[in-house]
Protein backbone atom coordinates (compact mmCIF):
# COMPACT_ATOMS: atom_id res chain seq x y z
CA UNK A 1 0.00 0.00 0.00
CA UNK A 2 2.79 2.41 0.89
CA UNK A 3 4.62 1.58 -2.35
CA UNK A 4 1.46 2.47 -4.28
CA UNK A 5 1.07 5.64 -2.24
CA UNK A 6 4.70 6.60 -2.95
CA UNK A 7 4.21 5.92 -6.66
CA UNK A 8 1.40 8.49 -6.75
CA UNK A 9 3.83 11.19 -5.62
CA UNK A 10 1.52 12.25 -2.81
CA UNK A 11 3.08 13.03 0.58
CA UNK A 12 2.92 10.48 3.42
CA UNK A 13 2.41 13.25 5.97
CA UNK A 14 -1.20 12.93 7.12
CA UNK A 15 -1.38 16.68 7.74
CA UNK A 16 -1.00 17.16 3.98
CA UNK A 17 -3.84 14.82 2.95
CA UNK A 18 -6.39 17.30 1.62
CA UNK A 19 -8.13 15.80 -1.43
CA UNK A 20 -10.17 12.72 -2.29
CA UNK A 21 -7.32 10.67 -3.85
CA UNK A 22 -5.17 11.39 -0.78
CA UNK A 23 -8.04 10.44 1.53
CA UNK A 24 -8.54 7.16 -0.33
CA UNK A 25 -4.85 6.31 0.04
CA UNK A 26 -4.92 7.26 3.72
CA UNK A 27 -8.00 5.21 4.60
CA UNK A 28 -6.82 2.22 2.57
CA UNK A 29 -3.52 2.32 4.47
CA UNK A 30 -5.49 2.46 7.74
CA UNK A 31 -7.60 -0.53 6.69
CA UNK A 32 -4.55 -2.59 5.72
CA UNK A 33 -2.61 -1.67 8.85
CA UNK A 34 -5.50 -2.54 11.15
CA UNK A 35 -6.16 -5.87 9.46
CA UNK A 36 -2.52 -6.87 9.15
CA UNK A 37 -1.73 -5.54 12.62
CA UNK A 38 -4.31 -7.81 14.18
CA UNK A 39 -2.90 -10.73 12.23
CA UNK A 40 0.64 -9.84 13.36
CA UNK A 41 -0.49 -9.81 17.00
CA UNK A 42 -2.07 -13.24 16.58
CA UNK A 43 1.02 -14.53 14.77
CA UNK A 44 3.37 -13.35 17.52
CA UNK A 45 1.23 -14.83 20.26
CA UNK A 46 0.40 -18.14 18.60
CA UNK A 47 2.65 -19.09 15.69
CA UNK A 48 5.84 -17.43 17.00
CA UNK A 49 5.06 -18.92 20.44
CA UNK A 50 5.72 -15.63 22.25
CA UNK A 51 2.37 -15.71 24.02
CA UNK A 52 0.30 -12.60 24.64
CA UNK A 53 2.81 -11.04 27.03
CA UNK A 54 5.81 -11.80 24.83
CA UNK A 55 4.08 -10.36 21.78
CA UNK A 56 3.11 -7.21 23.68
CA UNK A 57 6.67 -6.82 24.97
CA UNK A 58 8.17 -7.25 21.50
CA UNK A 59 5.83 -4.67 19.97
CA UNK A 60 6.47 -2.31 22.90
CA UNK A 61 10.21 -2.65 22.33
CA UNK A 62 9.75 -1.85 18.63
CA UNK A 63 7.70 1.22 19.54
CA UNK A 64 10.46 2.27 21.94
CA UNK A 65 12.91 2.03 19.03
CA UNK A 66 10.63 4.26 16.96
CA UNK A 67 10.57 6.78 19.80
CA UNK A 68 14.35 6.59 20.13
CA UNK A 69 14.73 7.11 16.37
CA UNK A 70 12.50 10.18 16.64
CA UNK A 71 14.88 11.83 19.11
CA UNK A 72 18.28 10.52 18.01
CA UNK A 73 18.20 10.35 14.21
CA UNK A 74 17.10 12.60 11.39
CA UNK A 75 14.42 10.09 10.32
CA UNK A 76 11.28 11.28 8.57
CA UNK A 77 8.58 11.97 11.15
CA UNK A 78 5.96 10.86 8.61
CA UNK A 79 7.73 7.49 8.27
CA UNK A 80 8.00 7.12 12.04
CA UNK A 81 4.31 8.03 12.41
CA UNK A 82 3.27 5.26 10.02
CA UNK A 83 5.58 2.70 11.64
CA UNK A 84 4.18 3.56 15.07
CA UNK A 85 0.64 3.56 13.70
CA UNK A 86 1.04 0.08 12.24
CA UNK A 87 2.61 -1.23 15.47
CA UNK A 88 -0.17 0.06 17.72
CA UNK A 89 -2.67 -2.44 16.30
CA UNK A 90 -0.74 -5.62 17.22
CA UNK A 91 0.15 -4.02 20.57
CA UNK A 92 -3.53 -3.45 21.29
CA UNK A 93 -4.43 -6.96 20.17
CA UNK A 94 -1.75 -8.71 22.24
CA UNK A 95 -2.20 -6.50 25.31
CA UNK A 96 -5.98 -6.91 25.14
CA UNK A 97 -5.58 -10.66 24.89
CA UNK A 98 -3.01 -10.71 27.71
CA UNK A 99 -5.40 -8.98 30.09
CA UNK A 100 -8.64 -10.49 28.81
CA UNK A 101 -8.00 -14.15 28.02
CA UNK A 102 -8.38 -16.80 30.73
CA UNK A 103 -5.29 -17.88 32.62
CA UNK A 104 -5.49 -21.38 31.10
CA UNK A 105 -5.10 -19.79 27.64
CA UNK A 106 -2.11 -17.67 28.66
CA UNK A 107 -3.94 -14.51 29.71
CA UNK A 108 -4.40 -12.83 33.07
CA UNK A 109 -8.13 -13.59 33.23
CA UNK A 110 -9.63 -10.11 33.66
CA UNK A 111 -12.16 -10.66 30.88
CA UNK A 112 -13.15 -8.24 28.14
CA UNK A 113 -14.49 -5.55 30.46
CA UNK A 114 -11.49 -5.77 32.78
CA UNK A 115 -9.03 -5.63 29.88
CA UNK A 116 -10.86 -2.63 28.44
CA UNK A 117 -10.73 -0.81 31.78
CA UNK A 118 -7.02 -1.55 32.26
CA UNK A 119 -6.08 -0.42 28.76
CA UNK A 120 -8.31 2.67 29.03
CA UNK A 121 -6.63 3.58 32.33
CA UNK A 122 -3.16 3.22 30.80
CA UNK A 123 -4.16 5.33 27.80
CA UNK A 124 -5.72 7.99 30.02
CA UNK A 125 -2.56 8.11 32.16
CA UNK A 126 -0.42 8.54 29.04
CA UNK A 127 -2.67 11.31 27.68
CA UNK A 128 -2.62 13.16 31.02
CA UNK A 129 1.16 12.78 31.24
CA UNK A 130 1.59 14.10 27.69
CA UNK A 131 -0.75 17.04 28.33
CA UNK A 132 1.16 18.00 31.47
CA UNK A 133 4.49 17.63 29.70
CA UNK A 134 3.37 19.82 26.78
CA UNK A 135 2.26 22.58 29.16
CA UNK A 136 5.58 22.41 31.01
CA UNK A 137 7.72 22.69 27.87
CA UNK A 138 7.68 26.07 26.07
CA UNK A 139 6.54 25.97 22.43
CA UNK A 140 10.01 26.93 21.14
CA UNK A 141 11.39 23.71 22.61
CA UNK A 142 8.68 21.58 21.00
CA UNK A 143 9.70 22.58 17.50
CA UNK A 144 6.79 24.97 17.03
Amino acid sequence: MFALWKATGRPFDVRLVTDLPGELLYWTAILFSNTLGTSLGDFLADDAHLGFGGGALLISALLALVLTARWLNPVSTALLFWIAFVLTRPLGATAGDLFGKPVVKGGLGYGTAGASLIIAAVLLALVVHQARHRRAVPAVHRGM
